[in-house]
């Protein structure tokens, strides 16, 4: 349900001096005590206090803000051999509510470990997440090992080198092996119009449009959608609004666009070369390829859609639909599934989706000061990243899921097979790839053995792709998706990482200035889309003029400032 903006900023305010309040009671010697308790007195390892995990079964909690579709209580193949190897069973709730960690802050009331997602600044400020600092030096040394030279990076801010999340979003070392969005198209539609260039929001409209007029309704008789999008809470950002940066020539800085010389902040709206992205939307609307009910429809509905097949452009990340492709492929639709291109408004754009961001931490599970056993919970923490562990978390069972051939991991076939064409089934019988909720070394790097940590490298992903990919990546004269993009090296790195990854305190000024901004935004946007074209500019300036009215430059100013601190945090200057 879509509240109102006074009641938004009542709720707002409500829970802000909630957190507050908590804050300054959990900032005190309570907090002080419980970390020197814990890290000096619970081994939970038959008495040893060493870097052992201990296999005594034992129960941690886990609350994750991103759910995991496929969790089966860890009764799947590796979370079985997880809890052999350390005895320890997840007992998991996930993000069923946007305010569920507001709710957990305001009853004091948190799981052994949580992994909170953006709102880690919450907990800090509650004083509720413990400084793992001891405990990693003490029962860490897999967790160093992965870090290495970025563990400064795991430091909250240039004021408090606590360090209250092991960042697991990012891993370390990763090189991107293969692409995942935004604009995606059914196979079928390209084989139709003959693997025509797909450069440019035209060109993807055209194959698109002309698909639709020549199959107005599907095989089974519904309605053919020319394109769909999902606006439901956080996921308008993914499909909806980040495209506006990313087909004009910036990087992902979340609601953010840093100038990369000055470091100026701009509300990345305020572009006016993204009023054109929007106008593009409206023009889709217009001429009826706009799937009607985008701006109503549900996760579970949009998703559908898709597994129906009837959709034939989805402009997504391929995360956020990926059950819906796997119920396609399940059903032998490949050609009902999609190709993705890095579409840009015009040709003078670039897409920086692979721009280098180094490692950017952020993003992670913290321990709360609520858990019973921190340090069985860093030891636990500290096998998944070992190399046993990360090789059982990608890898699966050697001899179930996987072989060694001359020194070399190899993927069962048969494994790989139903991996490729049952992945939600397989995912949750097998747990492979599931359980990433610790340090990872990424994608390309490899172990002491030769081996990759992961099971995503050049050769494996293109093995990976079916013959319906296969066919039009042919066509198109690549191997991988992420051969059409534009390269990490025609980019410099960027000093800051990602902007949406630099916390700020969830009581200050900024915090509720962004709140006012994303309301505002989140109203505006889709009535711009849906809007009668001639109306179009007349409501871009309204939704700017607002902006300014409710002190986005204020914003602006305000966000600079973290994003220099975090420039001169990682070692990098600031005129």
């Amino acid at each position: 349900m879509k509240k109102s903006a006074a009641k938004m900023l009542a709720i707002l305010f409500i829970v802000t001096a909630l957190i507050t309040s908590l804050a300054a009671c959990g900032s005190g010697n309570n907090n002080e005590n419980n970390n020197s308790t814990n890290t000096s007195t619970n081994s939970g390892n038959n008495g040893n206090s060493g870097t052992e995990p201990g296999t005594d079964p034992i129960t941690l909690s886990w609350f994750s803000a991103d759910p995991i579709a496929t969790w089966n209580d860890m009764k799947d193949e590796v979370g079985q051999e997880i809890t052999k190897q350390t005895g320890v069973t997840l007992d998991v709730e996930f993000a069923m509510d946007a305010n569920r960690i507001a709710l957990m802050i305001a009853s004091g009331d948190y799981p052994d470990m949580i992994s909170p997602k953006g709102d880690a600044s919450k907990l800090v400020d509650a004083g509720a997440l413990i400084d793992l600092t001891d405990l990693i030096e003490e029962h860490g040394p897999n967790l160093k090992k992965v870090y290495g030279d970025y563990m400064d990076r795991l430091k909250w801010s240039a004021e408090d080198d606590s360090i209250y999340i092991l960042p697991t979003l990012d891993a370390v070392g990763k090189q991107y092996m293969d692409a995942g969005g935004t604009f995606q198209i059914q196979h079928a539609a390209l084989k139709e119009a003959g693997y025509p260039e797909i450069k440019t929001v035209k060109d993807y409209e055209n194959v698109i449009k002309q698909y639709v007029e020549n199959h107005p309704t599907t095989e089974d008789g519904q309605p053919t959608i020319g394109i769909s999008l999902l606006a439901d809470d956080w996921r308008i950002m993914i499909g909806v609004t980040n495209p506006a940066f990313i087909t004009t020539g910036a990087p992902d800085d979340g609601e953010y666009y840093i100038d990369p010389e000055t470091y100026e902040v701009t509300y990345h709206y305020r572009r006016p070369e993204e009023k054109e992205y929007f106008r593009w939307l409206n023009h889709i609307n217009d001429i009826g390829l706009l799937d009607p009910e985008a701006f109503v429809q549900k996760e579970d509905q949009y998703k559908a859609k898709i597994a129906s097949g009837r959709v034939v452009g989805v402009i997504d990340q391929d995360w956020g639909f990926s059950d819906s492709v796997n119920a396609l492929k399940s059903e032998g639709k490949f050609d009902k599934t999609y190709a993705r291109f890095p579409v840009t408004l015009t040709e003078e754009f670039k897409d920086h989706s692979f721009q280098d961001t180094g490692y950017m931490a952020g993003w992670g599970v913290g321990i709360t000061t609520e858990a019973e056993d921190p340090v069985r919970a860093i030891k636990f923490l500290d096998w998944l990243a070992s190399d046993e562990g990360q090789v059982l978390i990608n890898w699966g069972i050697e001899g179930k899921h996987y072989t060694v051939e001359d020194g070399k991991r190899v993927i069962i076939p048969e494994v790989q097979e139903r991996k490729n064409n049952d992945n939600t089934n397989f995912t949750k019988e097998t747990g492979i790839g599931m359980y990433n909720i610790s340090a990872r070394f990424g994608d390309g790097v490899k172990d002491s053995t030769g081996n990759y940590y992961t099971t995503t490298f050049p050769e494996q992903v293109i093995e990976n792709y079916n013959d319906v990919e296969k066919e039009t990546l042919a066509a198109y004269g690549v191997e991988r998706w992420i051969e059409l993009w534009p390269s990490k090296d025609e980019f410099p790195v960027k000093p800051w990482g990602a902007a949406w990854n630099i916390s700020y305190p969830s009581d200050s000024d900024l915090a509720v200035l962004y709140k006012t901004m994303e309301e505002i935004t989140r109203k505006r946007i889709p009535e711009i889309i849906l809007a009668d074209p001639a109306e179009f500019d007349q409501l871009w300036d309204d939704y700017m003029a607002e902006l300014e009215d409710n002190d986005v430059e204020e914003m602006e100013d305000e966000y600079e400032t973290y994003v220099k601190a975090r420039i001169e945090h990682w070692g990098g200057t600031v005129e």
